[in-house]
């Protein structure tokens, strides 16, 4: 079963936040929507789950108690301990507090010697677990975490993605939001939004084997030609193909296919 997005614009106001935007969800899968700050990623997150309505398209969804949702700003109450935060989604649910599952989850998050802290206390890498653990702990059939990895450092993340792996093993459609264009290799199915529309989509490999034209790397800044940096080097793209004069040809990963597809798309629209 698939749930998502077909042909979705979303208008707040006077501006237009997704524009014709398709978005498949997959059970059992996880969906990465990337992009910058303003690319749409929020508004996806909260029309995909009911919060904002779309002025055209279709969304498909799953009925309300089988969906799970992490804002932004991670979805835990800071007065309440890690047991509180989970016995009140449990009962939320009509689920048992103490179950089998709740033990669980305390154990694959490694929360459970701080059950007894309040959420406000944990480091945001713990705090995004128990957010990660109170979104999986009714098995939800739809799960959307908004940038759930904001913040943290590289091992919290890694810890994150492996919950929502786990999330995603037990049958749930997942959809992560992120800016963190590595973290797209870890999704089975990989969104790239830019100012509202749909730059690329498809698996990781597909997208980066979409690369437009060629690349290359410089040590000095080239003049007149699209170019970004890259760690102590400069990355210098080339539309039609030709290597960039004064460059040595790489093979581009996904950011740089992220770059350069918007870099054409602002030159198709200016």
């Amino acid at each position: 079963m698939s749930f998502g997005f077909e042909a979705v614009t979303v208008e707040l106001g006077a501006t237009r936040s997704l524009d014709s935007v398709d978005l498949t969800a997959e059970r059992g899968e996880i969906t990465a929507v990337i992009g910058a700050d303003g690319a749409g990623k929020t508004t996806a997150a909260r029309t995909l789950v009911g919060l904002l309505s779309p002025s055209a398209g279709v969304v498909r969804r799953p009925l309300r108690n089988s969906i799970a949702y992490q804002p932004e700003a991670a979805g835990t109450w800071r007065d309440l301990t890690v047991s509180e935060n989970l016995s009140f989604v449990a009962t939320a649910h009509g689920l048992a507090v103490g179950s089998d599952r709740y033990r669980e989850l305390l154990d694959v998050t490694g929360l459970g010697p701080a059950s007894d802290r309040l959420a406000g206390d944990l480091s945001g890498g713990m705090r995004q677990k128990l957010a990660v653990a109170m979104a999986m702990l009714p098995r939800p059939q739809l799960t959307v975490l908004d940038e759930p990895t904001t913040g943290l450092d590289p091992l919290s993340r890694a810890e994150v993605w492996r919950l929502l792996a786990r999330a995603a093993g037990e049958g749930t459609a997942v959809v992560a939001t992120t800016t963190y264009l590595n973290e797209a290799q870890r999704a089975s199915h990989v969104v790239v939004l830019d100012g509202g529309r749909v730059l690329a989509a498809g698996t990781a490999e597909s997208i980066r084997a979409s690369f437009p034209g060629a690349l290359g790397v410089t040590e000095k800044r080239p003049q007149g030609v699209p170019s970004w940096r890259r760690g102590n080097l400069w990355r210098v793209w080339s539309a039609d193909g030709s290597t960039p004069a004064g460059a040595r040809r790489i093979e581009p990963d996904l950011e740089d296919v992220v770059i350069a597809a918007a870099l054409a798309s602002r030159r198709e629209t200016s």
